[in-house]
C-alpha cells in the first residue's frame, strides 16, 4: 500500500455530523441516522442531511411563507391537511392577517409564530413527533427558508458598476456620495 499523493491531505469538507453540541440536536441525529439507513425514505436521508448544517444554511421561515406553500384543497379551498416540515427556526409575520390551520413541525417556533399556530387550532411539533406520525415522510411538504436574504449577502461580489451595497462607515453626506456617484461632482456611474 502506498500513500494517494493527489488526495493526500485533502479531506471530505461535507459534515458527517452536527458541530453542536445541543442533546436534544445530537438525539435527534441519533434517531434520524437509523431511520435513514433503515428505510428505503429520500426524506429522511435529507432531514438528516439538514440537522448538520450552520445556521447560516438554515435559515428561518417565516408563516406567511408557509400560508403561501400549502395550496388550497380544489374540493373545499381549505389548506391541504399536510404536515409541513422545516429543519430550523419558526417565525412569526405581522403582514399576514390571518392564520390558517396548520400543523408544523420544526427545529423551534418563536413565541408569537407559536402563538399563532395554536390560535388558529393548529399544531406545533418537534422532529421527534413527527418520527412517530409520519416515519417515512409521508404525506409532509418540507420547505426551507431563502438562504441568501441576509443583510451580509448584500455586500457579496462588491465592485465597479455591480450595484451592491458598500460597507459604509456612516450614511452621511461626507460618505460615498460624492465623486462617481453625484453628476456635479465630476461624473456620476
Amino acid at each position: 500500500m502506498g500513500i494517494d499523493l493527489n488526495a493526500h491531505h485533502v479531506r471530505s469538507s461535507h459534515r458527517k455530523a452536527p458541530r453542536s453540541d445541543n442533546a436534544y440536536l445530537r438525539i435527534l441525529v441519533k434517531t434520524y441516522r437509523v431511520l435513514a439507513r433503515r428505510t428505503d425514505s429520500k426524506f429522511n436521508k435529507v432531514i438528516l442531511r439538514r440537522l448538520f448544517m450552520s445556521r447560516i444554511n438554515r435559515p428561518p421561515v417565516s408563516l406567511s411563507r408557509i400560508v403561501a406553500n400549502v395550496k388550497p384543497d380544489p374540493a373545499n379551498k381549505k389548506p391541504t391537511a399536510k404536515t409541513v416540515v422545516v429543519v430550523g427556526t419558526i417565525t412569526d409575520d405581522n403582514r399576514l392577517l390571518t392564520v390558517p390551520k396548520l400543523t408544523i413541525a420544526a427545529l423551534r417556533f418563536t413565541s408569537t409564530a407559536r402563538a399563532r399556530v395554536l390560535a388558529a387550532g393548529g399544531e406545533c411539533l418537534t422532529l421527534d413527533e413527527l418520527v412517530k406520525r409520519a416515519p417515512l415522510g409521508e404525506n409532509t411538504l418540507l420547505l426551507r427558508g431563502p438562504k441568501n436574504s441576509r443583510e451580509a449577502f448584500k455586500h457579496f461580489g462588491m465592485g465597479p458598476h455591480k450595484h451592491k451595497k458598500p460597507y459604509v462607515q456612516s450614511k452621511g453626506r461626507k460618505f460615498e456620495k460624492a465623486r462617481g456617484r453625484r453628476q456635479s461632482r465630476g461624473f456620476k456611474v
